[in-house]
């Protein structure tokens, strides 16, 4: 999965009227996320970094450890209501108020741009009280100074102002944030999530303060979104899920997913497969496999109109034992941008309903379980594109040549997206096969695109019996003629939204190729080789006695200059001679300061090899790349070996 775009901007002026009213000098951040699953942990970064920059230059203790905890969950929670309820990019703007009108401040506003809420289709009296936009905009109000909702054409603004020293506006608390409720059995939620002793105590008398206890429950939230944020596999989030809930909000939970397969039943009909128990979790290891079989039987159904607030389900009592015979169970379904992903079901023993406490705290904890789905899901469908593509992309085998030896180490660096590198060893016909090694300009759909252009090509042209330097001459005009109908068409639809059309820099269109391209016609006692190397690094041979020789000149990149002529070098490899062909990943490794190539480095490197097999030469020149490093490598790599047997 990419990382998501943002654009940043901090400036001091004296602003705009924000969204609530007033003016005054102020330093300000803002920036703009795609509304999916991994924006609110963005947020999280980018209102973090603001803040760390701000306390470097303020006065000592102006930014307090609270007040930045503070910030991040206001920041979290409105930007995980816009991405829950409306879907659509979210713009973020940070002030830092520095006015002597009125006491120091810090100023959150989200905006998303849903035209409107949807109209609930149930109309059914709400069972736990819990209002319809949950427990974050109450927290929300309940670590703010001040706070509200701007509405605009096609926009909604929720903002949030906050005190330099963090202290709580609200008389009551955090405990504004939950419902009078307390369990019947047990301590409290914020008992159970707090520390088990604290100095802050309410005069006369021995338990916690309100504003201590409530935010055991913000520290709970917190840290199962850093949690589940960075979790790319939907059934660790499941796992994750119940974890975070036993023992400490409930005595088991069960996790259902949707499955996102579908089975075909007729050409024109198909069915879901329906959800499925991903995860079962309880305080007492040996109850879960028979709860386990007991949920499997009946999963909860609840109606579409429900969206993330909890549903009683029935008590699965004969799977609980004595203890357990009785208790209350409850579900939410599992929501993110629009789409059902499954359903939480949390249950405790020996109580008739759950508090409004847990069920609100349990409710925001499932927005995020959603979200940290819908990150994973979106993270496995970029990933199975990406092996599609790549398999695609690559041949399936190197072919075999009469009287030499290959071996290929191939190595992409991001395992889940389209490699830059490419390779083919192909026969050609009458007694000619071709090998190739490219390194495409950047990575993912933009390299799939050319070397979905240039490996077809290149085999097509081998067996019409081009040379290897009109194959080159061929492959540049073919890329340079792609380039000019992909900008021309971009130009259009400028023109067509009535944008200025940008002048022609060689931008995002243009599609760059390094290539070493190479021909081999196997004779009595070797193999002659022609090859050609535009923009590539250069090939070395080494002969039996350890002599390592560059065998190709440096020529122009493919894709850059019309009318170019390439040109090849012809020599032969006899019995023990061997070419090793690489990419930049190889000799660009680097170590500090330091590149692998440094002083003629792989050189250096290859000559250490006389006498060893095509295999070994590439095992141990990927070794020896590697350890270079102590960092994993940041390109892809590639290397091919021939030898002459």
């Amino acid at each position: 999965m990419g990382a998501i775009p943002t654009q940043r901007e901090t400036v001091f002026r004296a602003p705009d009227t924000p969204a609530h009213g007033g003016a005054a000098l102020h330093t300000v951040v803002r920036t703009t996320l795609p509304g999916g699953p991994l924006a609110p942990g963005a947020a999280r970064r980018f209102v973090r970094a603001a803040l760390s920059a701000w306390a470097e230059a303020a006065e000592p203790d102006t930014f307090t450890e609270r007040l930045a905890d503070d910030v991040l969950v206001v920041v979290s929670e409105l930007v995980t209501n816009a991405v829950v309820h409306a879907g659509t990019d979210v713009d973020i703007v940070c002030r830092l108020h520095e006015g002597e009108d009125e006491p120091p401040g810090f100023l959150v506003e989200v905006s998303d741009h849903h035209p409107s809420r949807p109209v609930r289709e149930d109309a059914t009296e709400r069972t736990y009280g819990i209002p319809e936009y949950g427990r974050g905009l109450r927290l929300v109000g309940a670590l703010s100074r001040a706070w509200g909702i701007t509405y605009r054409t096609a926009t909604k603004t929720v903002w949030a102002q906050l005190p330099l020293d963090g202290a709580p506006a609200a008389e009551d608390g955090i405990e504004a944030c939950a419902a009078e409720g307390t369990l019947e059995c047990g301590p409290s939620p914020a008992e159970i999530l707090g520390p088990d002793s604290t100095p802050y105590t309410e005069p006369g008398r021995g338990v916690p303060d309100r504003d201590w206890r409530g935010r055991g429950a913000l520290s709970f939230l917190a840290e199962a979104s850093d949690l589940l944020a960075g979790q790319l596999d939907e059934d660790l989030v499941a796992a994750l899920t119940g974890q975070l809930l036993v023992p400490r909000l409930a005595d088991w939970c069960a996790v259902w997913l949707e499955d996102e397969a579908t089975g075909w039943h007729g050409p024109e009909t198909a069915v879901a497969t329906g959800p499925r128990l991903a995860r079962v979790w309880h305080g007492s290891e040996n109850r879960i496999e028979e709860l386990r079989r007991v949920l499997e039987k009946d999963p909860p159904r609840l109606p579409e109109s429900v969206r993330s607030r909890a549903v009683p389900v029935p008590w699965p009592g004969e799977a609980l034992g004595p203890r357990g015979a009785t208790g209350a169970a409850l579900a939410y379904r599992l929501i993110a941008g629009g789409r059902p992903l499954g359903t939480l079901v949390i249950g405790r023993a020996g109580l008739l309903r759950f508090p409004d406490e847990v069920t609100g705290l349990v409710e925001d904890l499932s927005r995020r379980v959603a979200l940290a789905i819908g990150a994973a899901r979106q993270y496995a469908r970029q990933a199975t594109i990406s092996r599609v593509l790549q398999r695609g992309l690559l041949p399936g085998a190197v072919a075999e040549i009469p009287g030499v030896s290959s071996a290929l180490v191939y190595e992409p660096c991001d395992k889940g997206g389209p490699s830059g590198d490419f390779y083919d060893l192909f026969p050609a016909g009458h007694g000619r096969w071709c090998f190739a090694l490219g390194d495409v300009q950047g990575k993912g759909p933009e390299a799939a695109v050319v070397i979905g252009l240039a490996r077809p090509w290149l085999r097509l042209l081998a067996r019409e019996g081009y040379a290897v330097p009109d194959v080159l001459d061929r492959l540049n005009q073919l890329l340079l003629d792609d380039a000019t109908e992909a900008a021309d068409a971009a130009a259009r639809a400028l023109v067509a939204a009535g944008a200025p059309v940008p002048v022609a820099d060689g931008g995002p269109h243009a599609r760059f190729l390094s290539l070493l391209y190479g021909e081999l016609i196997p004779f009595e006692g070797g193999v002659r080789c022609t090859l050609a190397s535009a923009g590539h690094p250069l090939p070395l041979l080494l002969g039996p006695d350890g002599d390592v020789r560059v065998v190709a000149q440096p020529q122009t990149l493919l894709g850059v200059v019309e009318d170019v002529t390439y040109g090849c070098e012809t020599f032969e490899l006899r019995s023990g001679d061997t070419l090793l062909c690489v990419t930049d990943g190889v000799t660009e490794r680097r170590s500090g300061s330091r590149q692998f190539d440094d002083g003629d480095g792989l050189a250096a490197a290859l000559a250490g090899c006389a006498g060893l097999s095509a295999q070994l030469i590439a095992e141990r020149i990927r070794t020896l790349v590697h350890e270079f490093g102590a960092k994993p490598p940041e390109d892809d790599l590639a290397l091919l070996v021939l030898r002459a047997e």
